[in-house]
């Protein structure tokens, strides 16, 4: 493998610190870092995609009617420009 030298300056001092034992240690864990990280976005995606099929099971009967007189969106647009 090769890296660019702001890698391999980044990977010594981890070493030199003793965060790691070697440069391959730390990229061992950037690698599990990267790996953990996909895992937890398929894990989202996985959660959104059930979520929408369990939605797309509700009856009609129990759907929720928006009327147009309801504010609910008005009113946190409202209080989102007041935190910003």
């Amino acid at each position: 493998m090769s890296f660019i030298e702001p890698h391999h300056e980044f990977a010594k001092r981890k070493v030199q610190e003793g965060s790691c034992a070697s440069a391959s240690s730390v990229f061992a864990r950037c690698i599990e870092r990267l790996m953990q990280e996909e895992n937890e976005r398929e894990a989202m995606s996985t959660g959104m995609a059930d979520a929408i099929r369990a939605r797309k099971q509700t009856p009609r009967s129990e759907f929720i009617e928006f009327h147009e007189s309801d504010t609910v969106f008005e009113d946190v647009r409202r209080r989102l420009k007041r935190k910003g």
